[in-house]
């Protein structure tokens, strides 16, 4: 009896410490239908004919996962099934493939070493099954996943995709790969670079890049978040480690607001608070490499690990932006960007 009670006693005590019951949480506007297994990662795709029919593409993290397609209501419009554990999601604009111009989303798949790509909105195979990932490398299991786009001599776009990984090395532990297609519109990967150092005390998984600015940030769990520069070009020097405070376990997702060309925030999920982190995009006192604490945004997501934002007009009540977040309940959920504006001047104000 006492062993039965014990258990109980244990098991409501983890339930407590998973459960959302922050009373000064900013809620939803929409909360999507469930997924089947465990959402990870979220990406907006913007509909460059009709921003009010863009979409997000979320994971279902599982041996049996999927991509999740969504409206800006939170329906299910699409469903890419039969992926291994696919972890994380990206999108990119305008690739050439085969001899069209497409819209893109990558996911990791983790049970297969491999990312997968797929066109927009169409939610099409592009990759004859997979690119693999971490070739030759005794840790790979891909998480993670960024893309930074640049234009070459041409003006073309050369899009990357930046890995993460389950376990890695103390350096080297991502990777950065050229995507490319052949005549028939195979997507394929060319390994350019691996940078990036790791604490060892967890894991790394979310990555997010900023195109503007040409920067990449990580997080190396229960450390901080890492800045690099993204094009690989300009080498491997680690130029800001940062978020390293003020979390009550692991800092996670990572999504950047744009305010103009070169100011707005980056917010980091305070995973186990059911938080956001802000820190200024542009950096502080003419050093665009310090990044100090602004505000902390608490939200009804739960246990949020990935999460994305655009500052672009979406029709109400996105009308300054939207904010999106996965929540450990099967769900993502949508935010109205002046919420989140409206605490984060409170807050500045306050300093």
């Amino acid at each position: 009896m006492k062993k039965n009670i014990l258990f109980s006693l244990v098991v409501l005590l983890f339930i407590s410490c998973q459960t959302n019951n922050r009373t000064d949480a900013i809620v939803p506007e929409v909360i999507t239908a469930e997924t089947k297994h465990d959402t990870d990662d979220p990406a907006i795709w913007i509909n460059p004919v009709d921003i009010t029919q863009s979409l997000i593409i979320g994971t279902d993290k599982n041996s049996d996962g999927a991509l999740y397609v969504y409206d800006l209501q939170g329906n299910i419009v699409n469903i890419v099934s039969n992926l291994k554990r696919p972890n994380n999601v990206d999108v990119a604009y305008g690739m050439k493939v085969g001899n069209s111009l497409l819209d893109i989303a990558i996911a990791t798949e983790r049970e297969t070493n491999s990312i997968r790509v797929f066109s927009l909105p169409e939610m099409k195979a592009l990759d004859n099954g997979g690119i693999p990932v971490f070739v030759d490398q005794s840790q790979r299991a891909p998480m993670g996943i960024a893309l930074y786009t640049k234009q070459d001599s041409a003006g073309n776009n050369q899009i990357y995709a930046i890995v993460s990984r389950k376990e890695g090395p103390a350096d080297g532990y991502l990777f950065q790969y050229l995507l490319k297609s052949d005549s028939t519109g195979v997507v394929t990967g060319e390994l350019v670079r691996q940078f990036g150092k790791y604490s060892g005390k967890k894991e790394i998984e979310s990555v997010a890049v900023d195109n503007e600015l040409g920067y990449v940030y990580y997080s190396d769990e229960q450390t901080g978040v890492r800045k690099y520069h993204a094009d690989p070009a300009l080498g491997n020097e680690e130029l800001a480690l940062f978020a390293n405070s003020g979390f009550k376990e692991d800092n996670e997702g990572i999504s950047i607001y744009k305010k103009s060309g070169n100011t707005g925030y980056i917010l980091v999920s305070n995973q186990a608070k059911h938080s956001f982190m802000v820190y200024p995009r542009e950096g502080k006192d003419g050093n665009p490499h310090l990044h100090s604490l602004i505000a902390e945004i608490p939200v009804k997501a739960t246990e949020s690990d990935g999460s994305d934002v655009s500052n672009l007009n979406f029709g109400e009540p996105f009308v300054e932006g939207i904010f999106v977040a996965m929540s450990d309940d099967k769900t993502f959920h949508y935010y109205d960007w002046r919420k989140f504006q409206q605490l984060i001047d409170e807050q500045k104000n306050r300093q």
